[in-house]
């Protein structure tokens, strides 16, 4: 798997990703009520706020498994809200999604679940260069050897690099984080957090992490937002933050 480059003179021109005061509600819970958010490329953003705030609704708008109703979304200046069914998936083919819960499948060995995206966008690949994909992605994650295992026999940290690894095969551009520590132990958590700063250095990914574990958004994150009452309330790297003033900010770092 060769590390990919910024070749497209495009994606160094424009914003990984450009959210336009986004709207989203669910009956009378307005979640969303005019987000905005700007992330350049190869920069790491974490978006910060209570459970329940619309963290998770907000990057599941980025891939389109929600409809915002109003706002834009853009990756790479492509509005990806008013895509059709094939351009969305192709956008989603450059967006890695590492899901809170690793979203592996129990009935699959690891490398059935690795192979799983390639087969679902139908890529066509010799087996070969399969291996040699399952191979390297695994390696990157530093587990080289589990690739005939079943997801029941793995740990909590390793299922967490499985879901990782299923995310870098498709050599992605922009990498959404859900919750990437949740449920490890804190040893785990600082592991994980450095695998996420050594993927982002080896693949020059742009990154959104969304996460309680304010550990792992020192160690990852450029640049914090605050989504609080459906809004970017407040934004700044985590010592700025961490001096603030401000009561809502300050309840995150107490």
């Amino acid at each position: 798997m060769a590390t990919p480059v910024l070749e497209d003179t495009k994606e160094r021109q424009v914003p990984a990703v450009e959210i336009i005061d986004l709207k989203k509600s669910f009956g009378n819970n307005h979640v969303l009520k005019g987000f905005n958010l700007t992330i350049q490329p190869h920069e790491n953003v974490a978006v910060l706020g209570k459970s329940g705030s619309g963290k998770s609704v907000l990057i599941k708008c980025i891939v389109g498994l929600i409809r915002p109703d109003a706002g834009e979304i853009r990756v790479f200046g492509q509005d990806v809200v008013n895509l059709d069914r094939q351009e969305l998936d192709e956008v989603r083919s450059r967006i890695g999604f590492l899901f809170q819960s690793n979203a592996l499948y129990d009935s699959l060995t690891v490398r059935e679940n690795l192979e799983f995206p390639m087969r679902r966008l139908r890529l066509k690949k010799t087996k070969a260069q399969v291996d040699q994909m399952v191979h390297e992605a695994l390696s990157s994650v530093g587990l080289p050897n589990v690739q005939d295992l079943m997801p029941s026999s793995l740990s909590g940290g390793m299922k967490k690099r499985i879901g990782l690894a299923r995310t870098l095969i498709m050599e992605p551009r922009i990498i959404l984080y859900d919750e990437p520590t949740t449920g490890l132990d804190p040893i785990t958590s600082k592991e994980i957090a450095n695998l996420m700063n050594d993927v982002h250095q080896k693949y020059n990914t742009s990154s959104i992490v969304i996460s309680h574990d304010m550990s792992c958004i020192k160690r990852t994150a450029h640049r914090i937002v605050v989504l609080n009452e459906g809004i970017d309330y407040l934004q700044g790297n985590y010592e700025e933050l961490e001096k603030s003033k401000d009561e809502i900010v300050r309840s995150f770092f107490l």
